[in-house]
């Protein structure tokens, strides 16, 4: 080794002859002896890149510090005779030397950026509204594909059209709270008592132990606390991916996330992967009903690796700095630790931590909701799971084709789930109350209503331009979930409640099992 290190000092690029002079002398094969000069050059340029990337964040970091200083100065400034602001054409000079060393840090700032970029690999976020870079597309990208539509509804009093962009002065606002998030996140999830007692959260010894955060609880709001873990068939890496993709995120948690959006990208992480991102999001979430009001919550989602190689992503609600709407919905430290397992399985560790004003629940829900079943981690680590099982059963290759019906055609499964998907995603969005779109009573009383409302086809693959008539109503029955599931999926007694198949003899002519319950699938029927 002390020889080829030597070398490599004199000459870091040997010829093939030098190689094979070199194998000769120190009894080596030709290949190791190329592999060594390969690895050895690989670590130097990482070694100098990672070395002068510091040395730019480090500049970087000391010309924000200065610019921030400067915009301080300026925003408090006033006037030396009467104490009053300062109107711009009275600025001093020194007032105006400090606007143009201000405008010099502003360029030199974006030089380091653009520097630190070609480094880094990834362009630095200047601009309020962007989205993250454009990726190439991943296997859960191929196997789920995208759903088009109308995402964002007619409903001209849509409280979700009037979030904005933070502003710059917000900036260091949503880093400090990132922060802090992060490390309370952590905590939640690796501490059990006395915060968690048996799964139950205790609130005096939360206000204890993080004192600080995003205020005190508002007056008529409940909290709710879940913690839940699960192990799933999915590579950590990807799963950090899909949150940090406002689209795939979006896609994953159909059922639960009726629409979000990126507003802002404070970073986009370090050395090509999401480690230190930080995004301002917008996101409302829902429950299939029109009884259960969907939570709208303007938020920051921060993502760090940790010491010990796992991946945690957080959010934290912003409400403090977009006071209009009021939130009805704000989300404490929130999100999930992912940790690496043997054979592609990754454990996630989901804390949801919420105070909300439910009032608007319905009392058919109001059970559901206040245990977690509606909104908590207990539901955020069931759709991961199926969705991982999903995307799994996609990838298959080792499929049997001894047993009758079952679809053993790569392409043909991908298709098929992808259809499955997109009508699942049209469902929800033609059942929940998402604030896009206006419910209206038609008769019944209670929770037995009947509620109607229009939305706009756009872009929808398999349906055509125009208007999307819904009807939806809750009602309670005294049979067990499994039994009313059971019931709905068998095909024979399917001529019993679906009006176009009454009369006729419902055929299974095929399928794909996609989970391991034996009704997770997707059937392709024939009414005859």
């Amino acid at each position: 080794i002390q020889e080829m290190e030597a070398f490599f000092k004199e000459c870091p690029h040997p010829d093939d002859k030098q190689r094979k002079q070199l194998s000769r002398e120190l009894g080596l094969e030709p290949l190791q002896v190329k592999f060594w000069f390969q690895n050895k050059r690989t670590q130097m340029k990482n070694h100098h890149e990672r070395h002068e990337n510091s040395h730019l964040r480090a500049e970087n970091e000391k010309l924000r510090g200065d610019n921030l200083r400067y915009r301080e100065a300026l925003a408090n400034a006033s006037c030396p005779n009467c104490g009053g602001p300062t109107a711009i054409g009275e600025m001093s000079f020194d007032e105006h030397q400090l606007r143009l060393e201000n405008a010099r840090l502003r360029e030199e700032i974006d030089r380091i950026s653009a520097i630190a970029a070609k480094y880094v690999g990834k362009p630095v976020s200047n601009y309020p509204l962007m989205s993250p870079p454009p990726l190439p597309p991943r296997p859960l990208e191929l196997a789920m594909g995208n759903f088009g539509g109308d995402v964002y509804g007619n409903n001209p009093t849509d409280q979700f059209k009037c979030i904005t962009a933070p502003t710059e002065s917000d900036k260091p606002v949503i880093i400090d709270l990132a922060v802090a998030a992060m490390e309370e996140l952590i905590r939640m999830v690796q501490v059990d008592e006395p915060l968690w007692n048996s799964l139950v959260f205790d609130e005096e010894e939360y206000a204890r132990t993080f004192p600080r955060g995003i205020g005190p609880k508002p007056a008529g709001f409940r909290s709710e606390a879940s913690r839940e873990s699960v192990v799933v068939i999915m590579n950590h890496i990807n799963i950090v991916e899909i949150l940090m993709d406002v689209n795939q995120w979006s896609m994953v948690f159909a059922g639960m996330v009726s629409r979000a959006m990126t507003l802002a990208v404070l970073s986009t992480g370090v050395a090509g992967n999401y480690n230190g991102a930080l995004q301002v999001m917008t996101a409302e979430f829902q429950v299939p009903t029109p009884l259960v009001p969907t939570r709208e919550t303007y938020f920051a989602r921060y993502c760090k690796q940790q010491a010990d190689g796992s991946w945690a992503v957080v959010d934290i609600s912003l409400d403090s700095l977009q006071p209009n709407p009021p939130v009805r919905c704000r989300r404490r430290a929130s999100g999930c630790l992912i940790q690496e397992m043997p054979n592609g399985y990754s454990k996630v560790t989901w804390v949801e931590h919420v105070e909300v004003d439910d009032r608007g629940v319905h009392d058919l829900y109001k059970h559901m909701v206040s245990t977690g079943h509606a909104f908590g981690a207990k539901r955020w680590v069931a759709i991961l799971d199926r969705q991982c099982e999903r995307l799994a059963s996609v990838m298959a290759t080792n499929i049997s084709s001894g047993e009758v019906g079952v679809i053993t055609n790569q392409e043909g499964r991908r298709s098929m789930l992808k259809l499955a998907e997109r009508m699942v995603i049209s469902f929800c969005a033609g059942v929940s109350a998402s604030t896009a779109h206006t419910w209206t009573t038609l008769s019944g009383t209670g929770a037995e209503d009947v509620r109607v409302m229009t939305r706009k086809s756009v872009d929808d693959p398999g349906r055509p331009p125009g208007i999307v008539l819904s009807a939806a109503t809750s009602f309670g029955i005294p049979v067990p979930p499994k039994r009313v599931f059971d019931f709905l999926r068998d095909e024979n007694s399917r001529n019993e409640w679906d009006i176009l198949s009454n009369g006729g003899v419902v055929q299974e002519m095929a399928h794909i099992a996609n989970g391991r319950e034996t009704g997770n699938c997707v059937s392709l029927l024939r009414v005859n």
